[in-house]
């Protein structure tokens, strides 16, 4: 699924295109794609006939546009879904799951090669966080580190509140939004921290460390129009992002660290590959139990010849 930067590149391009243009006409091609209005897709294109685009709007990988009526068009983008503004007569594209005409005479397109995204026509209610309105279907969602009304204090209160792994709280969205598996392994990195340590082992100073450095690069990559490691994420004019050229540890098993030389290795967590070098983000130490055990490093990989780059260790949270 795309993550805030490559979501913000794409609303972006809505803003600029399709903002302040109506919908003349409307065309849901197959039930998949409107499987979350339950009138169906026949009936979520009537319903967005005629209706007008105000606003573009995201908070972390979630996007919608808010229309004239008081409602909101959200758009789940899945794994591959895309929203092309092209013109009207262009080669309809094979995986084209809806089709709106604008009053300017081009034509917007949601195209979703693997059919995981879908289109979803809510209410918008009050925010709880800005006071501004928002999908009901994304009111649970907390802020972004990119968003005005995103609070680093209590974010940092609330993450080291909860005993879980500090992977895991980056990708919960209901904590902080927008931070995915590349950029929670991205910032993990920078801040020297294995994503299995325990959220209240890490010290408040850390953890703002931590989200810092998430807000960091996910600017940096949104600079660059996004993360694209295929052909399927695209800007609404086509054009894929390049910011995995300067990732310094999604997708680099057995490259070489950036920062101290040692072999970067990938692991399984929650169904995903995580990156992270050995030796500047050494695993938790486990716990003594009530049967006693060892209390040494899970997996100790050390490797010779390498300089220390003086990894925030166990001592300084535990």
């Amino acid at each position: 699924m795309p993550e805030l930067p490559e979501v913000e590149v794409v609303r972006r391009g809505l803003a600029d295109h399709v903002v302040g243009r109506r919908f003349e006409t409307a065309e849901v091609l197959g039930a998949r794609v409107a499987r979350r209005h339950a009138a169906g897709p026949a009936a979520l294109a009537a319903e967005l006939t005629g209706v007008t685009v105000e606003a573009a709007r995201r908070r972390g990988k979630y996007l919608w546009l808010e229309l004239d009526e008081g409602r909101a068009l959200v758009v789940h983008l899945g794994m591959s879904g895309q929203l092309l503004v092209e013109d009207a007569n262009a080669a309809r594209e094979k995986h084209c799951h809806a089709l709106f005409d604008l009053s300017d005479g081009r034509q917007l397109r949601f195209v979703d090669q693997r059919t995981f995204g879908g289109l979803q026509l809510v209410d918008l209610v009050p925010d709880r966080h800005s006071g501004a309105r928002v999908p009901s279907v994304v009111e649970h969602i907390a802020p972004d580190p990119l968003e005005s009304a995103f609070d680093l204090t209590g974010t940092v209160r609330r993450l080291r509140g909860k005993h879980t792994q500090i992977k895991r709280a980056l990708l919960d969205q209901t904590l902080v939004s927008g931070i995915g598996n590349i950029y929670a392994d991205e910032s993990l990195w920078r801040t020297r921290l294995h994503g299995e340590r325990f959220t209240d082992r890490v010290p408040a100073k850390v953890a703002t460390e931590l989200l810092g450095h998430a807000t960091d690069v996910m600017t940096a990559a949104l600079a660059q129009g996004g993360t694209s490691f295929d052909s399927l994420y695209v800007n609404v004019n086509g054009a894929s992002g390049y910011f995995d050229r300067s990732l310094d540890a999604y997708g680099r098993e057995g490259k070489e660290c950036h920062r101290c030389g040692a072999l970067m290795v990938r692991e399984q967590f929650m169904n995903r590959s995580s990156f992270s070098c050995p030796v500047c983000q050494p695993r938790p130490r486990r716990r003594i139990g009530p049967t006693g055990g060892s209390c040494g490093r899970q997996r100790p990989l050390t490797r010779a010849a390498v300089p220390p780059c003086e990894p925030w260790g166990d001592s300084q949270g535990e």
